[in-house]
């Protein structure tokens, strides 16, 4: 693969480099083209005009209305499943080892915890997709069924929109504390101020939402001194309406210092499988700037709870390779994340059809739109 490179996390960007993958999928090597010995005859995709680095990492996705192979065609190479029937999760879940050909690393927090009767097992979530619990018992003994049946993660609804009951503080703490033994970490579904407050009462351990009220400024700092991260899915609950919360709290959560994380919500409004170049656009407009981004949707994605220990986010020698060419720069136009030409991951190479391999081509120039 040969591009302006950007090996991920806090390495620079590299003009004119190339990774070399070997046949087993790991990175061989990778740096400027000018310092490797790469044999004249190797044949690879892009040229320097092209952009070479990580696959992105959505951490919050609903697979039930959106396909992972889809994904992963569009530069996705691991995403994590906050709520589904648990027969399907535990279908979609991929090995700890590698994920089988045509898929991306996927994992699962199988059913949302809720109150008997609240979200959102009393909307789109009626058939399997809510777990109710009614007492801090009712959650110690959901939490340990998820955790025997093989969940990366849990998730907590903490919505009272339009009066819907919620856990009371005891019943979410007891959820907090119950995952915890087991050694899993709790994601909260908590979009009001009043609901975050008691999110992290509970001590959870992320937000997987950009909340939609604007939140105090002593909860934003609650927040930062907490180092309690906050999925974006900035776009989609934009399109719902909420665009002037959820930028004026992203903008103020990047300021304070939150560790601010990409999802988009797949399944949602204004969604599509693989990466959504609007939610960059978003993260970046919220102080990130075009390369923080990435980075959000990258390493930094790569450690939200469910995915810690995965080797994504960062392209490395000896490391499997989890990675895109991209038909131009994405710090200049994010649009280009619509159709990356290839995406390696699994130890094999992604592409949709009508995306060929190059030797030694030039990027098709008009291609990066669709």
């Amino acid at each position: 693969m040969r591009g302006r490179l950007w090996p991920g996390g806090d390495a620079p960007v590299i003009d004119d480099g190339v990774v070399v993958v070997d046949a087993e999928g790991r990175v061989a090597a990778l740096g400027p083209v000018r310092e490797l010995d790469v044999p004249p005859d190797l044949p690879w995709y892009g040229n320097r005009s092209c952009w070479v680095g990580p696959g992105l990492v959505d951490a919050h996705v609903h697979l039930a209305f959106g396909s992972a192979r889809e994904a992963l065609l569009g530069g996705v190479v691991a995403v994590r499943d906050l709520g589904a029937p648990l027969t399907d999760a535990l279908r979609w879940r991929t090995p700890d080892t590698a994920p089988p050909p045509g898929y991306p690393v996927v994992a699962v927090a199988g059913p949302i915890l809720t109150a008997p009767g609240g979200y959102p097992g009393n909307s789109w979530g009626a058939n399997g997709f809510a777990r109710p619990v009614a007492t801090p018992e009712d959650a110690r003994r959901a939490v340990a069924e998820l955790v025997a049946a093989g969940v990366d993660l849990i998730k907590l609804a903490l919505e009272p929109a339009g009066g819907q009951p919620v856990p009371d503080p005891a019943t979410a703490r007891a959820v907090v504390d119950a995952a915890h033994e087991h050694g899993l970490a709790v994601t909260a579904h908590a979009l009001g101020a009043r609901m975050v407050e008691r999110a992290l009462d509970a001590g959870v351990d992320e937000l997987c939402h950009m909340p939609t009220e604007i939140l105090p400024d002593p909860l934003v700092q609650r927040l930062a001194d907490a180092r309690v991260p906050v999925v974006s899915t900035l776009h989609t609950l934009a399109e719902c309406g909420d665009a002037e919360a959820v930028t004026r709290n992203a903008a103020r959560l990047v300021a304070a210092g939150v560790p601010v994380r990409y999802g988009t919500d797949l399944g949602n409004e204004g969604t599509r499988p693989g990466a959504e170049p609007r939610e960059l656009d978003r993260l970046a407009a919220a102080g990130l700037g075009p390369l923080g981004a990435l980075r959000a949707a990258t390493d930094l994605a790569a450690a939200v709870p469910g995915l810690r220990g995965r080797r994504i986010g960062r392209l490395a020698v000896g490391e499997p390779a989890a990675a895109v060419v991209l038909i131009g720069d994405p710090l200049a136009d994010s649009a280009v994340w619509r159709r990356p030409l290839v995406t390696v991951a699994d130890g094999r190479w992604h592409r949709e059809t009508g995306a060929g391999a190059h030797r030694r081509s030039p990027c098709r120039t008009g291609a990066s739109s669709g």
